[in-house]
């Protein structure tokens, strides 16, 4: 028996995080759904995602003792999903983490289950929502619309597309009717 591990990847205010905050709550109850808590090396206080802090030096022997079974660098930090997705997925459970489009060949080399879904949103609705952030400068926003427009072309046979342009009390649901749905199919 083998479940399904669901890679949620979408550009930086794409609204993946409040989606993925939504449906953990939404399916607390769902004990054939988890979500992978991911390691990373920066400060537990540090962003609002639910993470476990590691120093430099706790990530690298992790990796040596293989129990980060994937594990990346972005933006200065390292990430990484713990060896307890394995047990989850050998156990028929839908596993649903927060990844990363740069290491989405590799970890679907590793994972062949690994289903990616990308989270879309329009130019313009990023623009605002980047803008509305109040921490990128005019500058930053502009980079980072040019690399969310990278996205667009991401190629990958299991590839599942969704888009989050209206507002989370809409798309939540939609969201967690996604996992749903995929999750009855690995069972």
């Amino acid at each position: 028996m083998s479940g399904v591990l669901l890679y949620v990847i979408g550009a930086s205010g794409s609204g993946k995080d409040s989606l993925m905050q939504h449906a953990r709550f939404q399916l607390a109850q769902d004990a054939n759904v988890v979500f992978a808590h991911r390691y990373i090396t920066r400060p537990a206080d540090a962003g609002g995602e639910n993470h476990v802090a590691l120093s430099e030096d706790e990530f690298e022997s992790r990796v040596r003792l293989n129990l980060l079974p994937l594990h990346w660098h972005s933006h200065g930090l390292r990430y990484g999903i713990g060896c307890e997705m394995n047990h989850w997925l050998a156990k028929g459970l839908t596993v649903i983490l927060n990844g990363s489009r740069a290491y989405l060949q590799e970890a679907s080399r590793r994972y062949p289950e690994l289903v990616p879904v990308l989270i879309e949103v329009s130019p313009a609705v990023l623009r605002k929502r980047l803008q509305g952030r109040g921490r990128e400068s005019a500058d930053d926003i502009e980079a980072r619309l040019q690399r969310a427009g990278e996205f667009a072309s991401l190629q990958h046979g299991k590839l599942l597309r969704f888009n989050n342009d209206s507002p989370l009390h809409t798309t939540g649901p939609e969201f967690v009717e996604l996992i749903r749905s995929l999750a009855m199919v690995a069972s």
